[in-house]
């Protein structure tokens, strides 16, 4: 497997953290971004403290969102949709494969739904390619959840990463670095304005999760290898 550079933007909230986690377990250098330097330190070291022990595993490091960015071959996006369009543009994104798991959710009293983008034209990942035209973006690790990621099992068993994009080879990467949290290559799910679709799901998992009181997240049957 390939080893890279990832910055977690986002780095410091539970789903930065836990993937940025699995990265680094399974060997990749991670840094973990936030608006301020100083947040990310402590994450970071808590990431640190939890990889002891753990063979080979990656060096994880806290830093500004323009320094994690600096160096990164891939850089991932865990942040709230609000404020998600101008802390983008901010960002040294021209030649990286970025990888966006932004769900644009609200919630009211009837529960979580997803949040109508660009009049049902558009997602997250698909701002995210518009606002950085030179990068290449995919969506991938919408459904993961946060408390699993975190978890103490080697691997999300159950799970599989859903991948959409334009471009085969940024999607090839989404897809190998499936591999540090599922043990499986990622599943390529078409192209970039599929993220329309995966980007809600998520509050159909988080209805189920609420009901159920679970965790539960997304296989695909049928598939040989998964």
């Amino acid at each position: 497997m390939t080893s890279y550079r990832i910055a977690v933007i986002g780095g410091t909230g539970p789903q930065g953290k836990g993937l940025g986690y699995r990265f680094a377990r399974h060997g990749h250098t991670v840094v973990l971004g936030s608006r301020a330097a100083e947040k990310a330190v402590p994450v970071a070291e808590e990431v640190t403290a939890r990889l002891d022990g753990v063979a080979d595993a990656g060096v994880v490091t806290g830093a500004s969102n323009l320094d994690a960015c600096a160096d990164a071959d891939v850089v991932l996006l865990a942040v709230p949709y609000d404020g998600h369009d101008e802390l983008v543009a901010t960002l040294p994104l021209a030649g990286k494969v970025v990888i966006s798991c932004v769900n644009p959710l609200a919630f009211d009293k009837r529960g979580p739904h997803g949040r109508v983008v660009d009049a049902g034209e558009g997602s997250a990942a698909e701002s995210a390619q518009r606002i950085a035209p030179d990068s290449s973006v995919v969506g991938a690790f919408h459904h993961v959840s946060a408390v699993t990621l975190w978890g103490e099992k080697d691997y999300l068993e159950d799970e599989d990463v859903l991948v959409c994009g334009d471009s085969a080879e940024a999607k090839a990467v989404a897809i190998e670095l499936a591999r540090s949290v599922t043990s499986r290559d990622g599943i390529d799910a078409g192209a970039l304005r599929l993220a329309r679709q995966l980007e809600p799901l998520t509050a159909v998992l988080i209805s189920i999760n609420k009901r159920y009181k679970a965790h539960s997240g997304v296989r695909i049957s049928g598939l040989a290898g998964h």
